[in-house]
Order: C-alpha cells, then structure tokens, then sequence
C-alpha cells in the first residue's frame, strides 16, 4: 500500500510540475526540450509500477529532479531567477541553475541503476557496483550532451536556448562533471540510506513470478 502512494503522489507531483511550467513558457519549444525526460520517465513509472516498484528514496530524487527540469523548461536555464541569485551569492560570471540539473542528471541516474543492479543481483562486488553506477551516469550524461548537440544542428540558433552555454566554451564537459559529481555524490553519502530503503522492500522478483500481478 506504501509503495503503491509513493508511485501516485510521484505521478501526480510530476504532472502538476508538467502543468505549471507548460503554462507560460519563455520559449515553447525550449520547453519542450528541456521536458522531455519527464514525459520519458511518466510511462516508465506507469508500466514498473508492480513488477518493480521503487524505493522511496528514488521516489523523491524523481520528483525534485521533475522540478529542476520543469523549472528550467519554465524560464530557460540561463533566464531561472534562482539561478540570478545563486550567480551573485557565489559571485560566478554565469547563471549556474544548468549545473544544478546537471548535478541531478548525474545523481538520480545513479540512484536507479544503483536500484536496479543491486535489487536484480546483476552485479557481484561494491567496487564493481561502483564503477558501473559511475559509468552509467556518464553514459546518460554523454547521450545527453549528443542530443544537445542533434538539437544545436537541427534547429541553429534556435536551439541557443535550450543549449545555454552562455559563452562558455567548456560548458559540456562542466556538464558532464557535474553529472559525475551527482553520481559520485549517490555512492559516497546516498549509499547507506539506500541500502536501508531497499532492504525495506520486498524482495525483487522476476517479470514471469509477478504477471499475476499485471
């Protein structure tokens, strides 16, 4: 019954994150760029919900990094008013909230493939576990990026938003650190709290001992 609320109220802070920021967009089609992982990760949810339902813990990195994509699809990323502030406290010459969904693009990614390897037994030993979570969250960092790049050529400058560089020419490969740094951050503080919240489930079963379910 737990489980099965912290899908629905995942579901439902997702959809209302959809909702508010497809309101009043600054760019439409940034927007929906910049959106797309959530409408991605909507039928995923949908279609785990009881073979595979989730932690809790993911549950929740889902829904607030739902809220940094949607808040920056809002605005644009380098237009967040958050991100003004955080660029005068810190005194940095560029609107930072990008980093910010880089960071979450690297630590949600893990959390689950963290989830997954270790509830489904694919992987045998912590420093093996380690290194593929790592290698994961490159990887959706790195395709991330592609996209960005397919984005770049298909539109020109009208992808100038959704990119938001900002005139820095090392802006993909800070992407993809901070991307290493949210995963990096899962293994070394996330990890016994994870541990804890998976243990609190029931064991994982195969797709073909839960079909009943279906």
């Amino acid at each position: 019954m737990a489980k099965c609320a912290a899908y629905q109220m995942t579901c439902v802070a997702l959809v209302a994150e959809l909702a508010w920021s497809g309101l009043a967009p600054y760019d439409r089609t940034t927007w929906l760029l910049e959106v797309v992982p959530v409408f991605v990760i909507l039928p995923l949810l949908w279609a785990t919900r009881r073979r595979f339902p989730l932690t809790t813990l993911l549950y929740v990195g889902i829904v607030l990094h739902g809220l940094v994509l949607t808040v920056g699809g809002s605005y644009s990323y380098a237009r967040v008013p958050a991100g003004f502030q955080m660029q005068e406290w810190l005194g940095l010459s560029r609107n930072p909230y990008d980093k910010l969904g880089h960071f979450c693009q690297g630590f949600v990614p893990a959390l689950a493939a963290r989830e997954i390897l270790l509830r489904g037994e694919h992987v045998r030993g912590r420093r093996m576990l380690q290194f593929v979570v790592l290698c994961v969250a490159l990887a959706v960092s790195a395709v991330y990026e592609l996209l960005e790049w397919a984005a770049a050529l298909v539109l020109g400058q009208g992808a100038d938003e959704f990119l938001g560089i900002q005139g820095d020419p090392w802006d993909t490969q800070s992407d993809m650190f901070m991307a290493l740094t949210g995963a990096a951050t899962v293994l070394l503080l996330v990890g016994r709290f994870h541990d804890r919240a998976i243990a609190a489930l029931q064991p994982y079963r195969p797709a073909s001992d839960a079909a009943e379910d279906l």
